[in-house]
């Protein structure tokens, strides 16, 4: 014979009871509501008398009720996961109920068949009916979630105890995906700790956190989304969690919370180390640029690459009218494709293999399309191969900037905006001196224009950042696979920094920038507080779960610094239209003179060994000083 105990692990294994079931449930709740709201108030021995009216006046007055039922849909839901917000259905559907019955009452009272029930019967009865509905539910709601806690799962701790902390924590109670069990929150706030939120005891977050989880014998810390920047800002209990063996669990995309939608349990991850980079999160207002982009023709250089990509994912948004994207890279452009035709197949998109240095194919394209907004973005970017290879950096980033800029003002294209790095600031390397002699180009190009020295109405505008997470060829996803692999992980320097930013955030600032500026601005970011990229090593090791992989120093590489500049040291900032973006205050040059200098570099670059070649780029860029390179001989 079945146990009770038996007959709820067998309801709580199926996916739910049919929707008639619960119908039929409630239904007799109705009519039994109705006889003992009527016993109450008129005695036992009255309601025996009628009984038989009694029962055929509950009868058409169920009929009220299902009505109300099948309008405010209180049968569709899972019992076990019922919510508030079923219980206001439940409600709102008696209360409805209840109004037909006094109606249909008022209709048939000559009816001799009928038994009239007083205003205080039909009141008590609706109430009757609200707690029965409600207890069930509730009931219902509470041995399943019972249950769940009583069950094998993985106990965890819930970092937050407010909206985001609450709604994981009813997800986990009601979810029979989550393979954890609440068992504690964490808070950030004195106020709150040490009291119990949802029967589970509340924590401060501090020190000791790592001895009171195993205290409780929790092995996961689920952090809310909008508890985020607590274990960024506090790296040492997060390193001194993950070194006991707690993970750390978050939601993808947590930085993107609105804060309203749900969250479900089984959507949990491991922590990634670009989460715990201490950093705000930047708000971008992208309306503006969404209205000026909205029915214009874009064309993007690098879009298939990792900056050039994001961009063209945000800009398709704003419905284009028409998307030019410029890539090299074959294989990465026909995944851009597919990315436009699955995502976006409402914008018409033309995606080219070609190379921007090619000045024929370049302006078929401008001649064709006649852009109206260029985001270029295509740049061979890695230090130590352009540092070997200064050719391919002056006739790509600079010849290839120098011919999309000419293109850009003869076609009459009205906004150029070119991504630059912080590398072209003090520059000691051959690609960062090849950025800033892109940027001297097209301030100097912008300017000739406004001054009416050369005729056009292109506005040129240049924005600046840092290092991007999860860029094609960047530290973190190379120390990934170190790790994998069982190290050591490689580090040029033991005191070596860097600044880094989110891509999409990243892009958004770009956007923003790019189309609200008037031309001739160096837009430069605020990239918030630097890593140190030993420790970055070490905290990704111990989140790894990898033991005995070391940390390797391997010198500097030809080119690099120690720490990057967004600013050079004679520059100053202006603040915009954005707390995070601010214009630099560079030196301003002649385009007559540019223009000169820059066309020789790139014949120069055609005809010339290395060492001229850089030797060309230090009379440009005279604050170009290289550092642990072979051209070092040409500073002296």
């Amino acid at each position: 014979m079945r146990t009770f105990k038996d007959l709820l692990k067998w309801y709580f294994s199926r996916g739910a009871l049919p929707y008639w079931s619960i119908l039929m449930l409630d239904s007799a709740f109705v009519l039994f509501s109705g006889l003992l709201a009527y016993t109450i108030h008129h005695g036992a021995t009255e309601t025996s008398d009628v009984f038989f009216p009694l029962v055929l006046t509950l009868g058409v007055f169920l009929i009220c009720f299902i009505l109300a039922f099948r309008i405010f849909h209180t049968y569709d839901g899972v019992i076990r996961f019922s919510s508030f917000n079923d219980l206001m259905r439940v409600t709102l559907a008696v209360v409805s109920a209840i109004v037909l019955v006094f109606i249909v009452q008022w209709i048939l009272s000559g009816a001799s068949w009928l038994l009239a029930f007083s205003t205080a019967d039909i009141i008590l009865f609706g109430l009757f009916v609200v707690a029965f509905m409600w207890t069930i539910r509730i009931w219902v709601k509470t041995l399943y979630e019972e249950s769940i806690r009583r069950s094998n799962r993985e106990p965890a701790f819930i970092l937050g105890v407010k909206t985001g902390g609450a709604a994981l924590a009813k997800n986990m109670n009601s979810s029979a995906d989550s393979p954890y069990k609440v068992a504690g929150f964490v808070t950030s706030e004195n106020d709150l700790a040490s009291r119990h939120l949802m029967g589970v005891p509340v924590h401060f977050f501090d020190d000791n956190l790592a001895e009171t989880m195993k205290k409780g014998g929790a092995k996961a810390l689920i952090v809310s989304p909008l508890m985020m920047n607590v274990i960024q800002d506090n790296t040492e209990i997060v390193d001194s969690l993950v070194e006991s063996g707690i993970k750390i669990m978050v939601m993808p995309n947590a930085r993107e919370w609105d804060g309203k939608s749900d969250l479900h349990a089984s959507e949990l991850q491991p922590v990634d180390v670009e989460d715990l980079l201490p950093r705000e999160k930047i708000e971008v207002d992208m309306k503006a640029a969404a209205d000026l982009l909205e029915g214009n023709v874009v064309l993007i250089t690098g879009a298939a690459g990792s900056i050039g990509s994001e961009m063209v994912r945000q800009i398709a948004t704003y419905k284009p009218k028409h998307m030019i994207l410029v890539d090299q890279a074959e294989t990465p452009m026909h995944d851009v494709r597919l990315m436009m035709h699955n995502q976006w197949p409402a914008v018409q998109a033309e995606t080219i293999v070609a190379d921007i240095a090619d000045q024929r194919i370049m302006e078929r394209i401008f001649d064709t399309y006649r852009p109206e907004y260029v985001f270029h973005a295509a740049a061979y970017k890695h230090v130590p191969m352009m540092e070997d290879n200064p050719y391919e950096s002056i006739i790509n980033n600079v010849n290839g900037t120098k011919i999309i800029a000419d293109l850009a003002v003869k076609y009459g294209t009205k906004k150029f905006v070119m991504v630059s790095t912080d590398k072209a600031v003090n520059p000691t390397n051959v690609m960062g001196c090849s950025k800033r002699i892109c940027e001297i180009y097209v301030q100097a190009l912008d300017k000739a224009i406004k001054e009416k020295k050369v005729k056009g109405e292109t506005r040129f505008v240049t924005t600046r950042f840092g290092n991007v997470l999860g860029s094609n060829g960047s530290v973190i996803p190379i120390f990934q696979e170190q790790i994998k692999k069982g190290g050591p992980v490689t580090v040029t320097h033991p005191d070596i920094i860097r600044y880094f930013m989110l891509i999409p955030e990243a892009c958004k600032l770009v956007i923003e920038a790019g189309t609200m500026g008037n031309g001739g601005e160096i837009y430069v970011f605020d990239m918030g507080n630097p890593v140190k990229i030993a420790d970055l090593a070490k905290r990704m090791i111990m989140l790894s779960g990898a033991k005995d992989v070391e940390i390797k120093f391997t010198g500097l590489r030809d080119g690099e610094k120690l720490y990057e500049e967004v600013l050079n040291d004679a520059e100053i900032t202006l603040p915009t239209f954005h707390p995070k973006i601010k214009i630099a205050k560079v030196r301003e040059y002649e385009f007559s003179d540019v223009d000169v200098r820059i066309s020789d570099l790139i014949v120069t670059a055609k005809d010339s060994d290395d060492m001229t070649i850089v030797a060309a780029m230090k009379a440009i860029v005279p604050e170009f000083r290289s550092q642990h390179s072979k051209y070092q001989i040409l500073d002296k």
